[in-house]
């Protein structure tokens, strides 16, 4: 069922899906919460609670984002990782759900330690698709930069079109040549919503220490074929006290749980079943 709410000046969309424990799925950008469709389709016993992120999809950007926070481009409004967990807190209030399993991929992932920072009270496990603690290099600031030139200049399709090529690993792009037409199609930001997202990615903070106060599970799933986010990388996640369950998919890219929903089920019920997470 889809649904809307409210939170600062944006209307923001979600879908809620299914009897059982309460699981909030965050996606990665530029996609829509279509990202995580293939996997909520293989688990069974769960409510599945997919937002469309601020600014991606169904979901309106707003018009309250804060400027000048990004020291190369400090024209570029900040989508931050605060407001992103803002958003998704309003979420849980709006659904009156007071603690719940939470997935992210990718900035999803980064939302998520945002979360422990601010409402670790409402959260009963972590899991990490794709996503690191770490914050951005100078040199992916750069990048971040170098996007936002591109997007004010020529638009955002140049820069979609690569980014589902590369994004994609080349193991799925071999036995599913369609799969990057598809993802494709799922990223619908408009210009000033990328610029949004990109100074936030290279704004966020540095979430090691974080790590180190995670005391509820942790999964963590790295793919092989991912050029954004490495399995050393992700191996940091290790370090929560609260356990962590890593895995390592050789074969996929940036777009694990899209990619090889089958696989990524099996471990997510796998690591379920392994910490009682399951009602």
């Amino acid at each position: 069922m889809r649904a809307a709410y409210t939170s600062g000046t944006a209307h923001l969309s979600y879908w809620d899906q299914g009897p059982g424990l309460p699981v909030v799925f965050l996606h990665p950008t530029p996609l829509d919460h279509d990202y995580w469709r293939p996997l909520t389709e293989q688990l069974s016993g769960i409510r599945a609670i997919i937002p469309d992120l601020r600014g991606h999809g169904a979901s309106e950007l707003g018009t309250d984002l804060p400027r000048g926070g990004f020291s190369l481009a400090p024209d570029a409004p900040v989508l931050s990782m605060a407001q992103y967990a803002a958003d998704i807190i309003a979420l849980l209030d709006h659904l009156q759900l007071d603690r719940a399993i939470f997935a992210g991929c990718s900035i999803g992932g980064y939302i998520l330690l945002e979360l422990w920072r601010q409402i670790p009270q409402r959260i009963q496990a972590l899991a990490f698709i794709c996503s690191k603690p770490q914050p951005d290099t100078p040199q992916g600031q750069a990048k971040r930069a170098e996007n936002i030139a591109h997007a004010r200049a020529e638009g955002v399709a140049a820069l979609f079109d690569g980014m589902a090529k590369s994004l994609v690993g080349k193991t799925a792009q071999t036995t599913h040549p369609e799969i990057v037409a598809q993802v494709r199609s799922h990223m619908t930001l408009n210009t000033e919503a990328l610029i949004a997202v990109q100074a936030g990615l290279a704004t966020r903070p540095d979430s090691l220490p974080t790590v180190a106060s995670i005391t509820v599970p942790v999964l963590a799933i790295a793919g092989g074929e991912d050029p954004a986010v490495t399995a050393a990388e992700m191996e940091a996640l290790k370090a929560a006290p609260g356990g962590c369950y890593f895995h390592l998919l050789a074969d996929v890219g940036h777009f694990a749980a899209y990619e090889q929903p089958q696989q990524v089920a099996e471990i997510f019920l796998a690591w379920m079943r392994q910490r009682q997470l399951a009602q």
